[in-house]
């Protein structure tokens, strides 16, 4: 790790105008991502800007929802009454996320922007375009069991390793930023980037912008939900595939369903033509599996990854009929 200069600061303006005036800055808060990924040398920012004093802790129920600071800690969100009981969805996803200790340190908004953990990304003696661009990706050819099967590209085949992300894009988050030209809202299935030809750029925020808080509208999805994770391991380890499933049921009729999966792309990949396929349906096994087939369509495998493509609408199927009870 090399040397770098700290600053704390206590409002966002001044957290905004630091980072403007150092350019080869970057932000801290829990920092369980970032540290590690300057303790391997993979990232070096020249100054870190504190913001763990900024007013950004609140978890608030609205008329329209709900509001989360981006500094409100992981545990704190899963455990709050008022998600657990009216967005249980998300405090499952976050429940799944990561040891306690982690939990307890990591915030919202750095869960936003963790970065992948594909280990040609952590090693810097490998070729990796998204933390040198230009160098190739060691995945395409090498060993790939944990990466993406739908969005990936030549750059890169590298996927987000978040839980709570998952479920956010499920239940239509809305992200609030903050940066030199003020405020602005972005939704949050818009926010991670499919790698394309610039696998380096995560999300779509732009220079200098910190994330402030994030808004889930009011939904019905209160009863009928279900966060999947399948892992190699039952303790704290990264999805192979995950599945946030969530049913508004009439009687046995899907009146509203949401559906995102995690573990198979560069972004939490929301299931928009299964979705639209199952509103108005039976919640059956048959329309179930109807529906993982809709949602598999452009799957792609590269070599040890194959197995996520039979994987993958098995766990589909699952997490809807655990959601349905």
């Amino acid at each position: 790790m090399i040397n770098f200069e700290y600053t704390r600061v206590s409002s966002v303006k001044a957290a905004v105008d630091a980072l403007a005036k150092n350019p080869g800055g970057g932000y801290i808060a829990g920092g369980t991502n970032l540290v590690d990924l300057m303790k391997k040398g993979v990232t070096a920012p020249a100054r870190l800007i504190d913001i763990n004093n900024l007013p950004l802790k609140d978890i608030e129920e609205t008329t329209t929802g709900l509001k989360i600071g981006a500094l409100a800690i992981n545990s704190d969100v899963s455990e709050n009454e008022t998600v657990k009981k009216h967005y249980p969805l998300l405090a499952l996803a976050l429940k799944a996320g990561a040891s306690a200790q982690l939990r307890n340190m990591a915030t919202v908004g750095g869960n936003m922007m963790q970065r992948t953990r594909c280990t040609y990304f952590y090693d810097t003696a490998m070729p990796c375009n998204k933390r040198q661009p230009g160098s190739g990706c060691g995945a395409l050819q090498g060993y790939n069991r944990m990466h993406a099967i739908f969005g990936a590209s030549d750059k890169c085949i590298a996927v987000h390793p978040s839980d709570m992300c998952v479920a956010l894009a499920a239940l239509n988050a809305t992200i609030t930023v903050n940066g030199p030209k003020g405020e602005r809202k972005i939704v949050f299935t818009d926010f991670h980037r499919l790698p394309g030809n610039e696998p380096e750029k995560d999300n779509t925020l732009l220079k200098g912008e910190l994330i402030t808080g994030i808004s889930i509208p009011k939904n019905s999805f209160t009863k009928n939900v279900h966060y999947l994770k399948i892992r190699d391991r039952s303790s704290y380890a990264f999805a192979l595939i995950s599945v946030a499933a969530a049913l508004e049921l009439n009687g046995n009729t899907i009146k509203n369903v949401r559906l995102a999966m995690g573990g198979v792309a560069h972004k939490p990949w929301r299931l928009t033509e299964a979705e639209r396929f199952l509103i108005g349906k039976n919640a059956s096994k048959e329309n179930f599996t109807k529906a993982a087939e809709l949602a598999m369509k452009g799957a792609k495998g590269y070599g040890h990854n194959n197995f996520k493509l039979k994987m993958g609408p098995v766990a589909i199927v699952e997490a809807l009929m655990k959601a349905a009870g």
